[in-house]
């Protein structure tokens, strides 16, 4: 037996581009020019300069393998509502119809008020779940989820001005988002599981864009151009960003959503810090609003496209009879 094999990035594959004059607007309009060739080529971006204190980073992983560590009697406790909140066990997901089930296990929130309190407007949203077993939990996802949302609606701003809209073109609905955070939980792979067996399957984002905060540990395949795997390890001091579907939607295709896999070779565990922004539900995708694109594809609200992806992809809402 093997592992699923891919083959080293070279440099530039991946572009590594600082944000710091588009964050402190002292040159948005030459980072904005970066960030769309990056998204019309292999739609991966490792983003430097990104804001997010490294104590925030660190409180979020340490919350996360506290939890991931714990008995999964506790972890159950919290076990994914059918408003996708909470602990989701391994085998719960799976990227393709005749895919193996993944072997990561993760823990999934979103957005609540500062007194704990989520709306309930949409199937996708609802109540967090905390683990009282990690009292630290909340606090540092919050933080976490705040930073890396004001990170992705940064960028979002980026790619307007280098569409030649108004910076807040993708932002216009955004005071109610359907983003969700996740921790990501990979445990070390058995060569024996085969070349067919993955940490998460080949897939496509869902939703507008995901800002990825992957550890040292590696397993992060990107398929590139040419239908090859490459690996996307991590660059100290960046994160990385790459376009999800509804943003290729969106731009009538002219941004790029990528396959990508893991695969945890490494004998470790791994453990992936994940924000997936989406704007709020009703929120309308649809290219032609955007001057010099044109699509075939029919408008769709932001939260009808997540619904319908979501019941593809797991289980628990087929079970559950979830849309």
């Amino acid at each position: 037996m093997a592992y699923a094999t891919a083959k080293s990035m070279q440099p530039g594959t991946i572009p590594v581009i600082d944000i710091t004059a588009l964050r402190d607007n002292s040159d948005p309009t030459g980072v904005a020019t970066a960030l769309h060739a990056a998204s019309t080529g292999l739609g991966f971006i490792y983003i430097k300069g990104h804001g997010i204190p490294q104590r925030v980073i660190d409180h979020a992983r340490e919350a996360a393998f506290a939890f991931f560590h714990s008995e999964d009697s506790n972890k159950a406790s919290v076990s994914v509502s059918a408003q996708h909140r909470g602990w989701l066990q391994p085998g719960a997901a799976k990227m393709g119809d005749n895919a193996q089930v993944d072997l990561k296990e993760s823990f999934i929130w979103g957005l609540q008020d500062s007194n704990g309190n989520s709306i309930e407007d949409h199937p996708l949203r609802g109540p967090n779940q905390w683990p009282a077993f990690v009292p630290t939990m909340e606090s540092a996802a919050m933080d976490y989820f705040h930073k890396a949302h004001q990170l992705a609606a940064t960028l979002m701003q980026g790619f307007a001005i280098a569409l030649n809209l108004h910076p807040n073109f993708f932002l216009q609905t955004n005071d109610m988002p359907l983003s969700r955070a996740s921790f990501v939980y990979y445990p070390a792979q058995p060569e024996e599981s085969g070349v067919k067996q993955f940490g998460v399957g080949p897939h496509t984002d869902f939703g507008v864009l995901t800002v990825l905060c992957q550890d040292n540990t590696g397993g992060l395949q990107v398929q590139d151009i040419n239908g090859d795997w490459i690996h996307a390890p991590s660059i100290e001091g960046t994160l990385l960003v790459n376009v999800g579907d509804l943003l290729a939607r969106w731009t009538a295709g002219e941004y790029k959503s990528t396959p990508h896999r893991v695969v945890n070779t490494s004998g470790r565990e791994r453990l992936s810090l994940v924000l997936a922004f989406d704007p709020n539900p009703e929120t309308i995708i649809d290219a032609n609003t955007i001057p010099g694109l044109q699509s075939s594809e029919d408008a769709i609200t932001c939260g009808d496209y997540l619904l319908w992806r979501f019941a593809k992809a797991f289980s628990y809402r087929t079970k559950n009879k979830q849309a």
